[in-house]
């Protein structure tokens, strides 16, 4: 499938708008004189109506009358390029998902996230990006329409693959490829807003009237706050996206995810024999075949502390950071388990949704048992992770894994810490585990 023209000049070979409704014919060409703002602008405020919660960042973007484009779309800088005969097509209650549609892009960051996937799984060219332009639609569309925004006929729905909904742009980018399925998407140009990768017609980051990196984090926050603000009157999707906006990347989430990276990627850590194919110092042995040494998606277990001194503030911190650790193993949440643990370790969970691991505890601390739970799980865990306090006893011995410790931060320095005994004081995590303290600078290790 030839990808390139679609990209690389913004121009579709093909017909939709950006939401997948076959209505464009390509770049305007139309005799249309001029933008029709006041149906532009009445939709935008039609969107803002029926998605309040949305009303700053729609209000944010800046408009640019553009004819290279086929519809509309965004760049990084927050400027929705619109072709002027595309709104003349279109009615005010379609323009108004679209504008949903559109900033939808932005606020969740699809340009920076798919600059990262790129760089991570070494993804180039054009082709890679409209993949990836089609995966955050799937992330989008799936929830975005209804409650008063009409759904556009042919939108671009993950189950148009036969692929599941509710899941973010970096799963569905594993699950499909460019092929048969997917040429009549091959017009799909949401723009830099969606994709990272910049177009010939975008005003670039001199342009006039884009937002600083500050004024695109502002909106984001005033965004989340309206959402978080109004439980229940956004979709789920929205309501995890308004939760982890509170928790904007800080030094110390850099570097746990750093710690776990090096951790997974270290030596010995996924690596196994395989007969798949045969090791090279075969040749040298007539008649016999030897294992190669092949690297296999690493293994991750985290021990979660449910213990009655960790707040249920840093519960939920905990699981943002489970999330943060599927990403750091490439989204790959079939390979993280999960251990709740307080004096006891029952369970280990499956990785499916963070949101839906039961943290069930309160009792006292013994993570001893949870580090047994979690080396008892088969396939073994190549990395282990606890999330802790660091108010219980460790294992004396070293596991056979490696070992990262979140830690919440306690004032030991100033006071001893437990409820039943005022002369406590809690043991430092070993010196086998990379720590990083969570909340703070990291600890000298």
């Amino acid at each position: 499938m030839n990808t390139g023209t679609g990209m690389g000049t913004g121009m579709g070979t093909g017909t939709g708008m950006n939401t997948g409704m076959n209505t464009g014919t390509g770049p305007d060409t139309s005799t249309v004189a001029a933008l029709d703002l006041e149906k532009l602008f009445a939709a935008r405020l039609f969107a803002a109506r029926v998605r309040p919660y949305l009303a700053t960042a729609l209000f944010a973007l800046h408009t640019v009358e553009s004819r290279q484009v086929p519809t509309m779309a965004v760049d990084r800088h927050w400027r929705c390029y619109v072709s002027p005969g595309f709104v003349d097509r279109m009615s005010v209650e379609d323009l108004a998902g679209v504008w949903v549609h559109e900033v939808s892009h932005l606020l969740r960051d699809h340009h920076g996230r798919s600059d990262r996937v790129a760089r991570e799984r070494e993804l180039t060219g054009p082709g890679e990006r409209l993949r990836m332009n089609i995966a955050a639609d799937f992330e989008i569309n799936d929830d975005v329409f209804g409650d008063g925004l009409v759904v556009p006929e042919g939108a671009v729905l993950p189950g148009s693959l036969g692929l599941p909904a509710g899941n973010l742009m970096e799963d569905y980018l594993r699950w499909f490829q460019l092929g048969p399925r997917t040429q009549e998407l091959a017009w799909l140009d949401c723009g830099s807003g969606a994709d990272g990768l910049d177009r010939g017609w975008e005003l670039g980051p001199d342009g006039a009237n884009g937002l600083s990196e500050q004024q695109r984090d502002a909106v984001r926050f005033r965004v989340a706050q309206g959402i978080t603000g109004r439980p229940g009157s956004a979709p789920s999707g929205w309501r995890r996206w308004a939760e982890e906006a509170f928790h904007p990347p800080q030094p110390w989430r850099e570097l746990l995810g750093a710690a776990i990276r090096s951790a997974v990627t270290g030596p010995g850590a996924g690596e196994d024999y395989s007969y798949g194919r045969p090791s090279r110092r075969s040749a040298g042995l007539p008649g016999v075949v030897l294992p190669s040494l092949r690297r296999r998606p690493p293994r991750v277990c985290v021990v979660i502390d449910t213990s009655g001194s960790v707040s249920d503030a840093e519960l939920g911190s905990a699981l943002l950071e489970v999330a943060a650790i599927s990403r750091a193993v490439g989204g790959r949440r079939d390979l993280v388990t999960v251990v709740p643990c307080d004096a006891a370790a029952e369970f280990a969970h499956p990785l499916c949704r963070a949101e839906g691991i039961p943290l069930l505890g309160g009792g006292g601390t013994d993570l001893r048992t949870g580090f047994a739970k979690a080396l008892r799980a088969q396939p073994r865990p190549d990395v282990v992770v606890v999330l802790t306090d660091g108010q219980t006893p460790w294992p004396e011995r070293r596991p056979p894994c490696r070992t990262v410790v979140g830690l919440f931060p306690r004032p030991y320095a100033n006071r001893s810490y437990d409820e039943d005994d005022p002369d406590y004081v809690p043991d430092t995590p070993p010196d086998w585990a990379r720590v990083v303290e969570i909340g703070s600078a990291p600890v000298s290790r």
